[in-house]
């Protein structure tokens, strides 16, 4: 139990921390904070559909794809129920420099599973085989994907996902702690990530409700070769830091509200030249500002008043205002 370095396929990495991806937060803007206060092993993408990647124009997924020179490994995640469609877009996304890809095979949401996708793959363990395969066929890249477990359900998939990813030759697994019907409220199953662990002879990364060093140790307690952080980095670009430095004894100092009120505006103006529209990420700063608000006593009043923001001069004096600043 313990952070250590970790080796994926043909990549070793100095750490076995990982920012996950996080739909509608996790593109170049997001990770570039990451980075910057943190050194995760990598950091993800957000979920990039391949019929979006491979049919649709540049501009319609060109937040998915773009990285920041100021970033290190990144592991783009695609979303495919079909070998073909998966394979040709496994080929693009390495050749605009993906470091690693994982495919999605969890998302809960009703659209991704109806279209036979995200976790409903689990359910269809000789599709899953074969858009593993091509993967492996299609980049020289460490592949992965992200599953989610068969909780207390009747589905009993954990067994099928074990046999398809040692017979695959997929570099590693992701195992998201809960069956895709449960909501955050409850709480992540350690023994079902365990129970990949100790039946595949691949790295398996647990993933869910780490946010602080007892719940990292009781990730790490799985015997998982990393962790992978998802909501909890939101807002908290330094928590990797402050996780490694606590869990060896080191005192940690967070930003002051001041400092995380210039990390949210930079978010914000990144986010712009990003998406070359003011607005529309004004517009996402909303969803944003409860995550760099959480230290504010203020919060929900702080909340209320980004969501009434229509430009960036309107944000800059709402951060102002509450995290005391300029």
């Amino acid at each position: 139990m313990k952070i250590q370095r970790l080796t994926l396929g043909n990549k070793a990495f100095s750490t076995n921390i990982i920012q996950g991806p996080l739909a509608g937060v996790s593109c170049a803007p997001f990770r570039k904070l990451i980075w910057k206060y943190s050194q995760p092993a990598f950091a993800c993408t957000e979920m990039l559909s391949c019929k979006t990647l491979l049919y649709q124009s540049q501009g319609s997924y060109e937040r998915y794809i773009q990285k920041d020179s100021a970033e290190g490994p990144v592991c783009f995640q695609l979303s495919s129920s079909d070998a073909n469609e998966l394979g040709t877009a496994v080929k693009k996304v390495t050749d605009l420099g993906a470091d690693l890809i994982d495919l999605n095979c969890g998302c809960p949401v009703n659209k991704i599973r109806k279209r036979g996708a995200g976790s409903s793959l689990l359910m269809t363990p000789t599709k899953l085989f074969n858009l593993i395969t091509a993967m492996k066929q299609n980049t020289h890249v460490p592949v992965s994907i992200k599953i989610r477990i068969d909780g207390k359900s009747n589905d009993a998939f954990n067994s099928e996902i074990v046999k398809v990813v040692e017979e695959s030759g997929v570099d590693f697994l992701i195992v998201h702690g809960r069956h895709w019907t449960e909501h955050y409220e409850t709480p992540c199953n350690y023994d079902q990530i365990q129970y990949f662990v100790d039946n595949l002879t691949i790295p398996v990364i647990g993933n869910g409700d780490i946010a602080c060093v007892s719940s990292l140790k009781n990730m790490l307690a799985t015997g998982c070769a990393g962790v992978m952080i998802g909501r909890a980095g939101v807002g908290q670009p330094w928590l990797i830091a402050k996780l490694i430095a606590e869990f060896q004894g080191q005192e940690f100092t967070p930003p002051s509200n001041q400092e995380v009120g210039n990390l949210f505006l930079e978010h914000v103006v990144d986010l712009i030249e990003l998406l070359g529209n003011e607005k529309f990420a004004v517009l996402q700063a909303r969803k944003l500002a409860k995550y760099y608000a959480r230290s504010l006593t203020t919060k929900n009043e702080f909340c209320v008043q980004v969501n009434n923001c229509v430009s960036l001069m309107d944000l800059q004096t709402c951060v102002r205002n509450y995290f005391g600043f300029l």
